[in-house]
């Protein structure tokens, strides 16, 4: 499949509130209707997914610059590198046979995006002191006159039938 037309969104938000919560019913309302569905997250702090003691910790911590594990249900790479790469170096790579890709974060990249903001807390990301051009739509638990669909947070179902409709028709 063309990585260009892989039907990829990113969930934008402020930290704390509930793009990753959001995100993960929506994998599991796309998994209940037969879709193949993806999930990357730009992290912006230092992670570490290898536990330390094992072989493959050993390995990176020895110095090798990718680190493959793999077995019968899972693969996982682990790659040093500089810079974070594009999100769509990362769909190409990973997720080209996949139906879609929900995305959290990667905010500048050139995806559509819906943003995640709680009425009273959050100032909206996409909309105000910038217009996000790829913004598609805004999920939250207070109501918004704006010139995209503003979902309710409290369902998820309904964000799901948008993501159907919007990227999957």
């Amino acid at each position: 499949m063309d990585v260009a037309k892989l039907p990829a969104v990113s969930f934008v938000a402020p930290s704390g509130t509930g793009k990753t919560t959001l995100v993960e019913q929506l994998i599991v309302g796309l998994k209940e209707r037969g879709y193949r569905v993806g999930a990357i997250k730009h992290d912006a702090h230092r992670f570490e997914i290898d536990v330390p003691g094992k072989d493959s910790y050993r390995f990176t911590a020895a110095g090798a610059d990718v680190m493959v594990l793999t077995s019968d249900e899972k693969l996982a790479v682990v790659k040093a590198q500089a810079v974070s790469p594009p999100v769509e170096q990362l769909l190409g790579e990973f997720c080209a046979d996949l139906d879609v890709v929900l995305v959290e974060g990667f905010r500048t990249s050139s995806l559509p995006r819906i943003e995640v903001c709680r009425g009273g807390r959050d100032r909206m990301i996409c909309r105000g002191e910038h217009h996000d051009p790829n913004l598609v739509a805004v999920v939250s638990d207070e109501r918004f006159e704006l010139d995209v669909p503003v979902l309710d947070l409290d369902r998820p179902a309904a964000v799901v039938e948008f993501v159907i409709d919007r990227f999957l028709a």
